[in-house]
């Protein structure tokens, strides 16, 4: 065999390579578009009936990981490599890869116990360890929260099943708790009826339960008044910042005192 044959062995093998791997290419990334789209719909459909959302988006995103594995093992076999082999290979490794894959297995565990215990719901608002925020979607391996500055907390499914989970819209309503630290020599009567007009004037406050107004705390350096009361889940914060200003307003209206903390010093003479 001379060399030119070889050479252009080598180009006609090249060439057909090269030609798999385009194809390979577009099958892998037309599957991951296909995926996507397969996630789309099915969520779509799957919406349409009495289906938690929840729900809904887990399967959304199991289907598009398995078009998404079919796309890459199509590609696979696309390039000439023998699939029956490759799983062989895989099946050899496989007690290497569960340890690699632990977290994964774990967190895709958790994600199906999160949908069929249902802890909470999509849109519910919820505390997670150190975070805070509402329920966009569960996906296999993971949930995220949308928190109130627009930022996306993506947490692991196996977190979430591990830690404490404080839902604060399953019931629909929350209650709000404020304080307010006077000085020792305001008029605790006046504060407190101060704080009454404001949340008798809010209409968004339940009447049932009670609002309560009442002396809280005797602090080292102020009084604390609060008021208590429940309003539903999506006025909250609202709520809490027209509190904040109208009390501030009328504390200084009224000529109430928010005292600073502060500490007397007295000096012996001898």
């Amino acid at each position: 065999m001379d060399w030119q044959t070889v050479w252009s062995n080598f180009l006609h093998g090249l060439a057909g390579f090269f030609i798999n791997l385009v194809l390979a290419a577009l099958i892998f990334f037309g599957g991951w578009f296909l995926a996507r789209l397969a996630a789309k719909l099915t969520k779509k459909a799957i919406s349409k009936g009495k289906v938690d959302p929840l729900v809904a988006s887990f399967i959304g995103s199991l289907v598009k990981a398995l078009v998404l594995v079919v796309a890459a093992v199509s590609a696979v076999a696309q390039l000439g490599i023998n699939i029956t082999s490759l799983v062989a290979a895989l099946g050899a490794a496989g007690l290497t890869a569960s340890f690699a894959l632990q977290g994964s297995l774990s967190n895709l565990v958790s994600g199906m116990q999160i949908i069929f215990t249902k802890p909470f719901s999509m849109g519910d608002y919820l505390s997670i360890g150190t975070y805070e925020g509402t329920v966009k979607r569960i996906e296999i391996l993971a949930t995220t929260l949308s928190t109130f500055d627009n930022k996306e907390v993506i947490i692991p499914n196996s977190k979430i099943t591990s830690d404490v989970v404080v839902n604060f819209t399953s019931s629909g309503t929350r209650r709000l708790d404020l304080s307010y630290g006077v000085s020792y020599q305001a008029d605790l009567v006046k504060a407190k009826e101060i704080l009454k007009e404001l949340v008798d004037a809010e209409p968004r406050v339940l009447r049932d339960p009670e609002p309560l107004i009442a002396v809280g705390e005797l602090k080292d350096s102020s009084v604390t008044v609060v008021a208590k009361f429940w309003c539903k889940q999506e006025d909250y914060w609202s709520i809490y910042y027209a509190m904040q200003e109208g009390v501030k307003a009328a504390f200084d209206r009224e000529g109430i005192s928010i005292p600073y903390p502060q500490l007397d010093v007295h000096l012996s003479q001898k």
